[in-house]
């Protein structure tokens, strides 16, 4: 089977990956996320995941994954945070709120590249401005976009969930394993390799 490279620096998607049993190399990519002018969000994300796997694309006979998260509300992209007082209004915006968290997938392999797009609706519930305080000077939003993260402390602020809750902490999973199929790499096949070396 093809080799997988995971064209990712992002500790939370090479987790997703593993949890499902794929075998990558990860391979980071340095590219420009400046949004065009009016460029939907929608399109953003999706252009940006396309052009990560792109641009980790080396050999012929790999599998490249780009991903790409954004957090969304009222049509705006609230990115990482720039500092504290950013990652404090972003949650401010976010507290009482139900925004989406749109992330795209693409695979690139053999000359093309398969994409997929997947949103989700976050709700959060009302947060007072000592607990923002606090889960700021945690550190734990300064890398996410949006500035939290649903798998870790930020957690508690979400009421309720409407979509793929792997797609919101950075890789959808279910789209993933459908785009590797259609890669000719179905994830299934590598459980049940590792079952028969395990046997043997």
């Amino acid at each position: 089977m093809q080799s997988i490279i995971l064209a990712s620096a992002s500790p939370r998607r090479a987790e997703l990956l593993t949890q499902i049993g794929v075998p990558f190399h990860p391979r980071p990519v340095d590219i420009d996320e400046t949004p065009l002018g009016n460029e939907p969000p929608s399109v953003y994300v999706e252009r940006l995941a396309r052009e990560k796997a792109v641009a980790g694309a080396a050999d012929p006979g790999e599998i490249v994954i780009g991903s790409d998260t954004s957090v969304v509300l009222g049509g705006d992209i609230l990115g990482k945070p720039m500092n504290v007082a950013d990652a404090e209004a972003m949650l401010g915006r976010l507290s009482g709120c139900t925004h989406q968290v749109m992330t795209a997938i693409a695979l690139a392999t053999g000359g093309q590249c398969l994409t997929r797009l997947v949103i989700t609706e976050v709700t959060f519930r009302d947060l007072c401005p000592e607990e923002i305080r606090a889960y700021v000077a945690s550190g734990e939003p300064m890398d996410k976009a949006g500035s939290y993260g649903i798998q870790g402390l930020g957690g508690i602020f979400v009421k309720e969930i409407r979509g793929s809750y792997s797609a919101v902490v950075g890789l959808p999973l279910q789209e993933t394993a459908t785009l590797l199929a259609q890669a000719g790499y179905p994830v299934w096949k590598v459980w049940q390799r590792s079952l028969e070396s395990h046997n043997e």
